[in-house]
């Protein structure tokens, strides 16, 4: 079996992704979606507050008909042994699907900040001990067999407001799970942590503090509108502005490959 994963710039790409896997008959217990909810809106989570969510709030059976919404569920609970505060989330559900949506839930990782998940993953970042910091991420990535640098870029990458999607695959079938991924605007880690390190960051730092909307809206205002052929912010390289299909042209179809791994 392989693991496949994609790097997306908003938890709605990262949802469709999921929910085209499911069509292709991917299995739920195969598929993990983690998304950054920094800016609160999909219920369990507050921004600024890492919500004390409830974990006994009720989804809708199968999980139909769940669609984003900004309602807040008042009541709290922390894990005190992982420090993650865990939440039932009660909208923004992946796709249609009744198993993945099921096991939904808003979390709060320290250091990284409020995030919704789904799939077996959320046993991971939920279980006592494993969120006190934020290497429960990277430690959930390396157990599906994803390098631990790669897991340092992707937990950045959640940090900073974007969305994983993994899948576990065999052979036959995991070249259509990164096309996929692919179709829907997956970014290139790489490219994207080239990016970051322009804009002053040294590498993954457990300690930094969870981003803010503010400093979402700061990376927006420098990168510009994400390309959907390249997965890449297609309005800066470095400090000088370029077109999307200029940048494009600056990608051979191996580094376009390279958008989606595979483990």
């Amino acid at each position: 079996m392989k693991t496949i994963v994609g790097s997306f710039d908003s938890f709605e790409a990262a949802k469709r992704v999921s929910q085209d896997l499911m069509n292709e008959g991917f299995g739920d217990s195969d598929v993990n979606v983690v998304a950054s909810n920094l800016r609160g809106d999909y219920a369990g989570s507050s921004t600024g507050d890492y919500a004390r969510t409830s974990t006994t709030a009720a989804l809708p059976a199968g999980g139909e008909g769940l669609t984003m919404t900004k309602d807040r569920i008042p009541d709290r609970d922390v894990d005190d042994a992982s420090g993650a505060a865990a939440g039932a989330v009660t909208g923004g559900v992946v796709g249609g699907a009744a198993g993945l949506a099921a096991s939904l839930m808003g979390l709060a990782i320290p250091g990284i900040g409020p995030i919704i998940a789904a799939g077996p993953i959320v046993a991971t970042l939920s279980g006592a001990g494993v969120g006190a910091v934020a290497g429960g991420l990277i430690g959930g990535l390396t157990d599906m067999g994803v390098s631990k640098g790669d897991a340092e870029y992707y937990a950045e990458s959640v940090r900073r407001g974007g969305a994983l999607v993994t899948v576990r695959a065999d052979d036959s079938r995991a070249d259509r799970a990164a096309d996929i991924m692919r179709e829907h605007g997956a970014v290139d880690i790489d490219q994207r942590a080239e990016q970051w390190r322009e804009r002053g960051w040294t590498g993954w730092d457990e300690k930094a503090d969870p981003y803010t909307t503010a400093d979402l809206d700061r990376d927006r205002d420098l990168s510009g509108a994400t390309d959907r052929a390249t997965g890449l912010a297609g309005g800066m390289v470095g400090d000088r502005p370029v077109a999307s299909n200029e940048r494009d042209q600056t990608l051979s179809t191996t580094n376009r490959d390279q958008r989606v791994r595979t483990y």
